[in-house]
C-alpha cells in the first residue's frame, strides 16, 4: 500500500485504460475525438480574434462568450490530448501529480463554465427587462469583476478534491478504466474509507450545478414574464431571438453532463464503454458547438466573421 505523494521524484503512476472493451477500435475512435477538438480550436480562436479586432463587439455579451470559449477549450485540452495519446501511441501512464492537475483543470473549468452561463443568463435578463440601463449596469469593468468571481468559485471548491485525495492510500491496482482521471474512478482505487471524498464530489457536482440551473431558470422566468407583457408580436420574436443562442449553449453544456451523471449513478446495466463515451461528450461537444451556435444565431457576430473571411 502506498500513499499519494505529489513530489516530483515520486515514480508512481496510474494507468488510464481509454475506453474499455473498444481497444481494437481506438484508432477509429480517435478520429471524431481529434476532429471535434480541431473544430473547437478553430471556432474558438476565430471568435476570439474577431471580438478582439472589432471594436463594435467589445460588449458584455461577446466578452462573456470569449470567457466561455476559453473555458471550454481549457476543459477539452485537459482531457482530449491525453485521450489521443492513449489512442494513437498507447501512452496510458499518468503520474499522480499529472492526474490531480488534470482533475483541477477539468472540474475547475466545468464549474467556471457553469458560472459563466449563469452570468450570461443575467446579461440576457438585463438586456430584455431593463434595456435602457444595460450599458450602465453591465460595463466592461463589471464584466471583468464577474469573470474573476467565476474563476474564484471553482478554485475554492475544487482545490479540496486533490487535497482530500492526497491523504488517501492507494491499492496495488492503479488501473483507471477511463480516458482521463475521473474523480470517482480515482477514488474507487483507494484502500481506505472513501465516504468523505465521494460525498464531497457529489455535493460539488450536483448542488452547485442545480443551484446554477435554478438561477438560470429564475432569470428566464423573469424574461418570459417581461416578454408576455409586450403587446407587439414582432417585439416578442425579437426579444426571444436574443436568448436563442444562450439557450442552445445551455443545452449543449448541461445535457451531456447530466445524462452522463445520471447513467453513471443509476444505469448499472449500461456497459462501461458507454459510460466513458457519454462522459467524453461533455468535453467534446461544447467547445465545438458553442462558438458555432453564437456565430450562426447572432447576426452581429455572423456578419463580422463573414467580413473577415471575405478579406482573406
Amino acid at each position: 500500500m502506498t500513499v499519494f505523494n505529489l513530489t516530483p521524484s515520486d515514480p508512481s503512476t496510474f494507468i488510464l485504460m481509454g475506453i474499455p472493451g473498444l481497444e481494437a477500435a481506438r484508432v477509429w475512435i480517435s478520429i471524431p475525438f481529434s476532429m471535434s477538438y480541431i473544430i473547437g480550436l478553430l471556432a474558438t480562436f476565430t471568435v476570439l480574434f474577431v471580438v478582439a479586432k472589432e471594436q463594435t463587439l467589445h460588449k458584455p455579451m461577446y466578452l462573456l462568450l470569449c470567457m466561455l470559449a476559453l473555458t471550454d477549450i481549457v476543459i477539452s485540452t485537459s482531457t482530449v490530448l491525453k485521450s489521443l495519446s492513449i489512442f494513437w501511441f498507447s501512452l496510458k501512464g499518468i503520474t499522480v501529480g499529472g492526474c490531480l492537475t488534470q482533475m483541477l483543470f477539468l472540474y475547475g473549468g466545468s464549474l467556471m463554465q457553469s458560472a459563466i452561463l449563469v452570468t450570461m443568463a443575467f446579461d440576457r435578463y438585463i438586456a430584455i427587462c431593463d434595456p435602457l440601463r444595460y450599458a450602465t449596469i453591465l460595463t466592461n469593468a463589471r464584466i471583468a469583476k464577474l469573470g474573476i468571481v467565476c474563476l474564484m468559485r471553482p478554485v475554492l471548491l475544487i482545490l479540496l478534491l486533490p487535497l482530500l485525495l492526497s491523504r488517501q492510500p492507494v491499492c496495488a491496482n492503479r488501473i483507471i478504466p477511463h480516458t482521463y482521471c475521473n474523480h470517482m474512478a480515482v477514488v474507487k482505487i483507494s484502500c481506505a474509507d472513501i465516504t468523505v471524498n465521494k460525498t464531497y464530489g457529489l455535493v460539488v457536482a450536483f448542488v452547485v450545478t442545480c443551484l446554477d440551473l435554478m438561477l438560470i431558470a429564475f432569470s428566464y422566468g423573469l424574461i418570459i414574464r417581461a416578454v408576455l407583457r409586450i403587446s407587439s408580436k414582432k417585439a416578442h420574436k425579437k426579444a426571444l431571438n436574443t436568448c436563442t443562442a444562450h439557450i442552445c449553449v445551455i443545452l449543449t453544456s448541461y445535457t451531456p453532463f447530466l445524462f452522463s451523471s445520471l447513467t453513471h449513478q443509476f444505469g448499472q446495466a449500461i456497459t462501461s464503454h458507454v459510460h466513458v463515451i457519454l462522459a467524453n461528450l461533455f468535453f467534446l461537444l461544447p467547445p465545438m458547438l458553442n462558438p458555432i451556435i453564437y456565430g450562426v444565431k447572432t447576426k452581429e457576430l455572423r456578419d463580422t466573421v463573414g467580413k473577415y473571411i471575405c478579406r482573406m
